[in-house]
């Protein structure tokens, strides 16, 4: 079995699918819906997840081509690395989409994705993330290519929470490195992203820990090399759309983390936002819309 592309163990998987036994296909579903996390898992513990035996497991491996189970690890486990290419996540993703109703298909995986987050999410950590943000002296957020909007969301309302928050906008290794070069101890830098995984992003987040910054990766895995070079993880399940990246998963993790913090600061949003309201009505910056004089009037 020719194991050079990595998207030939989830095409021989979706292959087979049909002649799979039922353990067999909940060992296929759990590998193609989380084969970063399987990489990590050992034949028994595999097992134990999906609920079949580690007998089942391993003859699954036998089945699709592997001498014995440490084989397919080694395959997932280098699948976890390099994650998939644009092309590869279209050959991929093509057999699990229903072109005949490609809304409902996208739909239904991004509400799996949030199940699956909400199902593995870790609450100390976020809990201790939302202190440290609380605590910091100075706020950098890190999010670029696809990551970007996310970390745009985050910065905006941070920057009706804090006074002392900082979008890293940047086009260039050295800009990021110039825009963070003063972070240290006291300040909290918060990387964002998703595979593939950016490396500009991944070399500013070790940069700011080794500067003495506390660091908050929010990532898709304990294993994502973001969570390598952070003191805080929190993760969200993102998978792949064809060639588009889902960032649903993250875009509610990072909602409820703008909720948290804001909780903990009511008083000071709430004056923030009577102040905001003043001034959007005095520079007409939302439209006001019209009824009519008579809506909702008896005659």
């Amino acid at each position: 079995m020719d194991m050079d592309k990595e998207q030939d163990l989830l095409k021989r998987i979706q292959a087979g699918m049909p002649g799979f036994s039922k353990g067999q296909k909940l060992i296929a579903n759990f590998i193609i819906n989380h084969y970063d996390k399987a990489a990590y898992m050992t034949a028994a513990k595999l097992g134990e997840e999906v609920g079949v035996s580690e007998s089942t497991v391993v003859r699954f491996a036998n089945e699709i081509g592997f001498d014995g189970y440490p084989k397919l690890q080694k395959v997932l486990r280098e699948m976890n690395k390099s994650k998939l290419t644009a092309v590869q996540r279209i050959e991929v993703t093509s057999s699990r989409i229903n072109e005949g109703n490609i809304l409902k298909s996208v739909l239904q995986s991004d509400m799996e994705k949030i199940k699956a987050t909400l199902e593995e999410i870790d609450q100390e950590s976020f809990n201790n993330i939302v202190k440290s943000i609380l605590n910091a002296r100075k706020i950098y957020i890190l999010g670029v290519r696809s990551s970007a909007p996310l970390a745009s969301f985050l910065g905006f309302y941070f920057n009706l929470i804090f006074d002392n928050v900082r979008l890293v906008h940047t086009t260039s290794v050295s800009e990021m490195f110039e825009q963070i070069i003063h972070a240290s101890r006291g300040d909290v830098v918060i990387g964002i992203s998703f595979p593939r995984y950016s490396k500009r992003t991944i070399n500013a987040m070790r940069f700011a820990q080794n500067q003495g910054a506390t660091v908050v990766a929010i990532t898709d895995s304990l294993y994502s090399p973001l969570a390598k070079n952070a003191d805080h993880v929190i993760t969200a399940r993102s998978d792949m759309a064809s060639f588009v990246d889902s960032l649903v998963a993250p875009l509610s993790v990072i909602n409820a983390l703008i909720v948290a913090i804001g909780m903990s600061r009511k008083p000071h949003v709430q004056e923030t936002f009577e102040r905001l309201e003043k001034i959007w009505d005095e520079y007409k910056v939302y439209e006001k819309q019209d009824y009519d004089s008579n809506y909702g009037e008896e005659d």
